[in-house]
């Protein structure tokens, strides 16, 4: 059985509860949604592994930092 739940993380007990749940990442997928930019733009998410992978691949191509090697 799978749940969806909508966690509020401008709140102080959202910003609490959204970490906790990604330390069971085996069990829990979480997905941020990128702000949208115009009311034409369609809304995607990404998971947290896609997300860090983002991440690591902008740093790369902005600063030169590869964080295999860190």
């Amino acid at each position: 059985m799978k749940v969806t739940a909508e966690i509020n993380t401008d709140s102080p007990r959202g910003k609490r509860i959204a970490p906790e749940l990604q330390k069971h990442h085996r069990m829990v997928k979480i997905n941020y949604p990128t702000p949208t930019i115009s009311d034409g733009d369609i809304e995607k998410t990404y998971s947290f592994e896609e997300f860090k992978a983002n991440v690591k691949e902008e740093f790369k191509s902005r600063y030169g930092v590869n964080f295999a090697e860190v």
